[in-house]
């Protein structure tokens, strides 16, 4: 057999790709540390559908190393698993029927958001819709709001946009984590919070010169008195969109709805589509709860079949034929509920190239594969390798659809391992 220098083997690389190598008196120029990286601006995808198309995103995983308490989020464990127990083959107890291909994750860990990211933007995704839970500091609050806003950090680099979720049912918690506060008031600093801290952002999605805003529900303030004085601590208006059959409890405050999942008929929440300003489509793939076996209650006592994809697939399809201008792709990542889309052990990349035949993009799982190729290498690298880089270089690579340069050099670090 014959041993090749790996040394070689990436400077040859590198010399192909066009890639700047310092020039250093103490080292030759294929060692690593020698090596500058471009940064270079995100380029947009091209897509044959024009429907934006944004995934509903939750912030709020936590291992033990990035939780509070040095525990295991609760949305991995819910009552009943444990992440420290392992199988033979390493897949860790977590609470779902579904096993993401990176095994179980910190959702502020920047690993991983440039791994998702970098997967919705070859997917012809174009932001997602943040799974907010307000300024409160109240149990995992803190944790999500931390979250949030590393992810929003890295959506610039990667050419994404995004807005928030508004989670109203969390203010009964808020008010007796803090007494000295009440149900509107608080309601209204969050809403202080969002137009001061996410509006302003250039990556901030906006809907007719408005700020896109969503509430899930409503399912705390019922009433539009209510959404008159929690509405009123913003400057500018957003656009404000209700969850389906819901907007009657908002008026005049609401542009519109959107979908969500559940077990009606997802052909009857289209009929109200031309109700409304906007009206943002829905698409999952399936659902199938692990409340009841995580000990969060009975859970639900339905399913939805993925059907091989065909769920998402055909959902997908009823959204374009509506008419609709935007689909909400629920969700990302919400394991407990059985929505995911991002790669899983029982599904590998196939839900993501549906949303790739949908958008219209020109790309296909092999380009994923990548994306994960990438990842795998953050975590087998130390930080402080100069092999880091590299990979640095690879992701600037990525995000300006210089793909086949990224390949090689994710390549060539794998085989220099």
């Amino acid at each position: 057999m014959i041993k090749i220098d790996g040394s070689l083997l990436l400077a040859g690389t590198l010399w192909v790709l066009g890639v700047s190598l310092g020039s250093c008196d103490n080292g030759s120029p294929s060692e690593p540390n020698n090596f500058n990286v471009i940064s270079y601006e995100p380029v947009a995808v091209q897509k044959s559908n024009p429907m934006a198309t944004w995934a509903h995103v939750m912030p709020w995983f936590e291992t033990k190393e990035t939780s509070d308490n040095g525990q295991w989020g609760q949305h991995w464990t819910m009552g009943t698993r444990n992440p420290d127990k392992t199988t033979s083959d390493g897949i860790r107890e977590i609470a779902s029927h579904y096993y993401p291909l990176t095994g179980p994750y910190a959702s502020g860990d920047q690993d991983i958001i440039e791994y998702q990211l970098l997967l919705m933007k070859y997917s012809g995704i174009d932001g997602v819709l943040i799974d907010w839970y307000g300024v409160s500091d109240w149990n995992d609050y803190a944790s999500n709001r931390r979250n949030t806003e590393a992810i929003i950090e890295a959506l610039k680099k990667v050419g994404l946009s995004f807005a928030i979720v508004y989670e109203d049912r969390t203010i009964p918690e808020v008010i007796k984590y803090d007494n000295s506060t009440d149900r509107i008031i608080a309601a209204q600093t969050d809403m202080e919070y969002i137009e001061e801290n996410y509006f302003s952002n250039p990556q901030y999605i906006n809907i007719k010169g408005k700020p896109l805003l969503l509430v899930f529900g409503p399912e705390e303030f019922h009433s539009p008195d209510e959404w008159d004085e929690i509405l009123a601590a913003f400057k500018n208006k957003p656009c404000f969109i209700t969850l389906n059959g819901t907007s009657w409890q908002t008026v005049p405050h609401s542009s519109g709805e959107y979908i969500w999942v559940d077990n009606s008929s997802i052909d009857n929440k289209y009929g109200s589509i031309n109700k409304f300003d906007v009206f943002i489509g829905g698409a999952y793939p399936g659902f199938n709860d692990f409340y009841n076996e995580g000990g969060w209650g009975t859970g639900f006592q339905w399913s939805i079949d993925f059907n091989q994809g065909q769920t998402l697939k055909q959902n997908l399809q009823k959204a374009e034929n509506s008419g609709a201008s935007y689909v909400q792709l629920i969700t990302w990542n919400d394991y407990g509920e059985g929505t995911m889309i991002e790669p899983t052990k029982e599904f590998g990349f196939s839900l993501l190239e549906i949303v790739q035949e949908f958008t219209g993009v020109g790309y296909n799982a092999s380009h994923l594969e990548k994306v994960y190729d990438l990842y795998q290498l953050r975590k087998s690298i130390s930080r402080t390798d100069d092999k880091i880089k590299m990979l640095d270089q690879a992701f600037y690579y990525l995000v300006s659809l210089q793909h086949e340069k990224a390949n090689q050099l994710i390549d060539s670090v794998k085989n220099i391992q």
